[in-house]
């Protein structure tokens, strides 16, 4: 009676399971050809050409390219190697290192606990952070009170004030190499411990600087959520989008699909590269940086576009409310902070909301882009963008330093042109 009890318990599971992943086949994007969806073929085949040139130039090794729209897959093309040394092909399966493409993944999930009342983006980082209370701003005269506590929001937006060490304040970068709080052999908790005696490089809300403000909101998630980082992702994000590919670390069976990062010297030298500065992403590590430590792929990273372009849901389920999605992919930047910009690459028209930048006017930064656009991109040359009046997601990777537009660039004109309606 027993054995009969176990064998049909298992007969259960094994139904179960067939049905899961039943499930995820069931979910998987549709595909369409381009003319279905207002796009022509005979143009987009000139991104192939592009791709194809590029890397017959040595000006990358590999690269994928995927563009969605209307919620279809109208193209998803690989090109040259993932691994020269190998002579390892580059599919659209590859696992790359996304580095900065983590921090809209990471805003989603506070936004999630916004949505909950776990938190609120106009809290205190404090609040959930006690050691960061009464940080000091850094100024040509010394140290000085900042006139507010630093917030959520300002994290999302990058108006905190935080850097990464590179900001033309250099006082405070001075503290922040001396506190190396992005020593990856340490957990978030330890690294807000760190940052505490770094001071900010201006008065919170008065600028816009790029630095470590995500990889705090990781800190923030694990304090509000009662989860570390990478159990909540994956229990909110990564599982209910079906992103199998997603994590902090390829497991050593996914290492035949890792592509290798490679140093171009921009004239036909391609070399690889050693950037893991102690972020060895094929291994597991104590540091979860959510501003730069996930590895994904482009079918994984679209379902999390598409369900930000959605509003929040995706294949019936939703993630994010659609107030979240909204506040995600519109400017949220303060009054008296026009564009975002790094050192003298001044961006203007483009905001930053609390996950994403955000095209609101047009300029000679990014010519060929399109008012309302939203985006980022990661180190080793990734890059996406979503363009909501055309309906249109194209996500384009590759794993080359230094970091470049030259991909999104070579191809975002050839992308928009093809769109015949």
């Amino acid at each position: 009676m027993a054995n009969c009890f176990v064998s049909t318990v298992r007969i259960v599971v094994l139904l179960l399971a067939a049905a899961n992943v039943f499930s995820l086949q069931a979910a998987e994007i549709p595909t369409a050809t381009p003319e279905d969806v207002g796009m022509s073929s005979q143009k987009l085949a000139r991104v192939d050409e592009t791709l194809e040139g590029m890397v017959e130039q040595k000006r990358l090794a590999g690269g994928t390219v995927v563009i969605a729209r209307r919620g279809k897959i109208v193209h998803f093309k690989s090109y040259g190697l993932a691994d020269i040394e190998k002579q390892r092909p580059m599919k659209n399966d590859a696992i790359m290192r996304f580095y900065s493409m983590s921090k809209a993944i990471t805003s989603a999930a506070v936004m999630i606990l916004a949505d909950e009342g776990k938190l609120d983006v106009n809290d205190a980082v404090s609040k959930h952070i006690p050691e960061l209370a009464g940080v000091k701003v850094a100024t040509a005269e010394g140290l000085v009170a900042s006139k507010r506590e630093v917030t959520i929001a300002d994290l999302l937006r990058h108006t905190a004030g935080y850097t990464y060490g590179g900001s033309p304040q250099a006082a405070s970068d001075a503290a922040f190499r001396k506190a190396d709080p992005l020593d990856y052999q340490r957990t978030v908790g330890q690294m807000s411990e760190r940052l505490a005696d770094v001071p900010l490089a201006f008065q919170p809300g008065e600028d816009w600087n790029y630095g470590i403000s995500i990889d705090v909101l990781g800190r923030v998630i694990e304090v509000a959520s009662g989860q570390k980082l990478d159990t909540f992702l994956k229990q909110r994000i990564f599982k209910p989008l079906g992103m199998k590919d997603t994590g902090f670390f390829v497991p050593e069976n996914k290492h035949d699909r890792f592509a290798q990062v490679y140093n171009s010297d921009g004239k036909g030298k391609l070399t690889v590269g050693d950037n893991e500065g102690g972020r060895n992403f094929a291994k597991p590590r104590a540091f979860l940086s959510g501003g730069g430590g996930l590895v994904s792929t482009a079918r994984d990273y679209l379902r999390f576009l598409m369900m930000i372009q959605q509003g929040g849901t995706f294949d019936g389920k939703r993630i994010v409310s659609e107030k979240s999605a909204q506040l995600m992919t519109t400017s949220q930047l303060p009054d008296g902070v026009p564009h975002i910009y790094f050192g003298d690459q001044q961006r203007v028209g483009v905001g930053f909301g609390f996950g994403f930048s955000v095209r609101e006017k047009m300029s000679d930064w990014d010519p060929t882009g399109r008012v309302g656009e939203y985006g980022w991109g990661g180190l080793a040359s990734t890059h996406y963008w979503v363009s909501p009046k055309d309906d249109l997601i194209v996500i384009t990777l590759e794993q080359t330093l230094p970091y470049s537009f030259m991909t999104e660039f070579a191809v975002k004109g050839l992308i928009y042109d093809a769109i015949e309606d």
